[in-house]
């Protein structure tokens, strides 16, 4: 029996498969981190790109070096979104100065993933009820990516759990087109895949320092227990509690920052 066919066969797939590994090792780690977090929308990526099913093809990185924080804010690339590691740990004291993972946000694919228009994102959000057991709140969230049915999951283990009601109830909002305060920058919660849990229990820091300078010295402040925190994080949502611009009622959709 002949075996060099069959030698010459499996020399190169194992050649294929090494090479597949390698391409991918190669791939920065934010557009690895975007392709497990978007599947129903990212086609396919190269180490300069990500491509949408639609065909629209967004740059990883706009070789703009050195952008100033209001540049990362206002004209952020997508390799911008990662520039601050989203932190595993809970900490009391807060994040240091100019630490704020999540809130640089390359808008133009979540206009293509939860919509361009008011009515665009409206026709894809989904009713559920907030805390059914112990408050029974109608909300309206994106079904896009999955978002309403993960925080039906999240609403369902935090009824579970009476001693965290007084931060949950009264919920702040989760889908308002709106630009946020003090900016030119549209509102995560425009894409309803946000929720803001009970004002009165919560810190935001332009209501603390009555000014919208970024470049402000906060105090931070915060009263969201940990275990509510830790149950968000667990579904994909991060926390405006661990941005130095906090915003501790803030929960959002950002499973490729976790």
């Amino acid at each position: 029996m002949n075996l060099k066919p069959l030698i010459a066969c499996c020399l190169f797939l194992c050649s294929a498969v090494l090479h597949a590994q390698q391409s991918k090792a190669e791939l920065p780690e934010g557009i690895l981190r975007l392709q497990k977090a978007y599947p129903d929308f990212i086609d396919k990526v190269d180490h300069k790109s990500i491509t949408l099913k639609d065909g629209t093809v967004f740059a990883y990185d706009d070789g703009k070096k050195d952008k100033t924080f209001e540049q990362l804010l206002d004209e952020p690339d997508l390799e911008d979104q990662f520039r601050f590691p989203y932190p595993a740990k809970f900490s009391v004291k807060g994040p240091k100065k100019g630490e704020d993972p999540g809130r640089i946000r390359f808008m133009p694919l979540f206009h293509k993933m939860y919509g361009s228009t008011q009515a665009e994102v409206r026709s894809k959000l989904k009713e559920i009820v907030w805390l059914p057991k112990t408050l029974n709140v109608k909300i309206q969230v994106s079904a896009v990516n999955g978002v309403a049915d993960k925080l039906e999951a999240i609403s369902k283990e935090l009824d579970e759990k009476p001693e965290f009601r007084p931060y949950l109830e009264n919920p702040g909002g989760t889908f308002v087109w709106r630009v946020i305060a003090g900016t030119k920058r549209m509102s995560m919660h425009s894409f309803g895949m946000t929720i803001d849990i009970n004002v009165k229990q919560s810190h935001y820091w332009q209501w603390d320092c009555k000014c919208i300078n970024e470049d402000a010295k906060l105090g931070y402040k915060n009263l969201i227990p940990q275990r509510i925190v830790e149950i968000f994080e667990k579904h994909g949502f991060i926390w405006g509690g661990k941005w130095y611009h906090y915003d501790t009622m803030h929960f959002e959709y950002r499973p490729e920052l976790l």
